[in-house]
């Protein structure tokens, strides 16, 4: 046997045992250190629909509001050990809608109550001289008195963000930093940090500028959180689906069993079809399976009834390469060739079709995960995330197992 088969083999066979240890969802580690996450579907939970009111917002800052709106709101979502949170900006008609999913969420009232509240943002006068515990000091100065702000570069193209005040805002304004020349003043959203910056002088007119901001994707969104602190928009629910922890639990199951029905289904075909074959393929094909999980496991991928059932598509999907290959491999032992020829003749043969069947499918992945929301999303992650594997698995395994044990006898 060739030693750097042999060596690949024994690892990734260790990896794989590894890999279904670490995936039982029984086992001790689970439980205690990294459990599985489930979305909304599978452990149940609450999927609220607000509708943003716009009527006083200025069309051209009606995105950046949006924008900041669903930052404020999953900071607020994260407050409550939601597995995953979910919120979705969405348009229906002239409408602005949030779409918030909170999944295993325990007091679903109390959440609808804080999460509904309108982000509120102030000013404080901030003391660094303590650089352990910087103490803020909240002043009169808060969003309502903000006429807008805008993402501006200077003359040297370095990103920074203008201020706005209204008339009543430009006086507070004034005094406040005619007060703190040479000292910090911070804004605060639902009472989060968003920024700190010096007063280098006393500014007058209601219009200020921050600077130092390190590059344009922070300034940027500096730009959205002022303004959804700053722009009166309510937000109201309009709708909300709740989904069972039994309900859930039920689709899991039958989820799951479902997708073992289909792989032995899978290894069945392959061994009546391709006989000695295909037992190198269904070894792949198990391999591929529980290192799957694993990794989506250890990055922790919400896993969703519609990431699930992409999961189970790539299972399918695994044995393509394998069929190319093997019906590639049989045409040259027809041909007369010898199993060790053959066998890299059919890799060779068979590989631009797998490489181009599997980039189209990874594209198409990348372009749903970038362009949906929400489920969708789900299932374009893990089977991106399949293909790629099923790549390794399909190729590199079964080329390797054929080495070790096929050609030798």
């Amino acid at each position: 046997m060739n030693n750097k088969n042999l060596l690949l083999f024994i690892v990734v066979v260790a990896l794989a045992v590894g890999a279904a240890f670490f995936v039982y969802p029984n086992s001790n580690f689970a439980q205690k250190n990294l459990p599985w996450r489930l979305g909304l579907d599978l452990v149940g939970g609450s999927y609220l629909v607000y509708e943003v009111d716009m009527s006083d917002v200025a069309t051209r800052d009606q995105d950046a509001v949006m924008n900041g709106l669903r930052d404020v709101i999953e900071k607020r979502v994260n407050l409550f050990g939601v597995t995953e949170p979910r919120v979705t900006v969405s348009r229906a008609g002239e409408s602005y809608r949030l779409n918030v999913e909170l999944a295993g969420i325990k007091d679903i009232n109390e959440a609808i109550k804080q999460i509904g509240e309108t982000p509120f943002l102030y000013f404080a006068e901030t003391d660094l001289t303590n650089a352990d515990k910087p103490v803020h000091t909240a002043t009169a100065l808060n969003g309502r008195y903000i006429k807008s702000a805008q993402l501006t570069f200077s003359q040297l193209s370095l990103p920074e963000v203008s201020l706005e005040f209204n008339s009543d805002g430009a006086k507070i304004f004034e005094e406040l930093t005619k007060k703190n020349v040479g000292k910090y003043i911070s804004i605060f959203l639902d009472n989060n940090l968003i920024e700190t910056a010096r007063v280098s002088e006393a500014i007058a007119g209601g219009k200020a500028v921050i600077t130092g901001i390190p590059n344009t994707k922070e300034a940027k969104k500096l730009v959205e959180r002022l303004n959804a602190g700053a722009l009166p928009a309510p937000i109201k629910l309009i709708n909300q689906n709740t989904v069972s922890a039994s309900l859930g639990q039920d689709s899991l199951q039958k989820t799951i069993w479902a997708g073992i029905y289909g792989t032995l289904a899978v290894i069945a075909f392959m061994l009546l079809y391709y006989h000695g074959l295909g037992f190198f393929s269904a070894i792949a094909l198990l391999i591929y399976i529980v290192l799957t999980l694993g990794i989506f496991k250890l990055f922790g991928v919400t896993m969703t009834l519609a990431g699930i059932a992409g999961f189970i598509l790539t299972i399918g999907m695994a044995v393509d390469a394998n069929i190319l290959i093997f019906e590639r491999t049989k045409e040259e032992r027809k041909k007369g060739l010898e199993k060790s020829l053959a066998v890299k003749e059919g890799f060779h043969r068979a590989w631009t079709s797998i490489r181009d069947s599997n980039l189209t499918t990874i594209l198409t992945a990348v372009i749903l995960y970038n362009a949906t929301s929400g489920f969708v999303k789900g299932f374009a992650l893990t089977l991106g995330i399949g293909v790629i594997i099923s790549m390794f698995t399909a190729i590199t395994m079964t080329r390797n197992l054929l080495r070790l044990f096929y050609v030798k006898n």
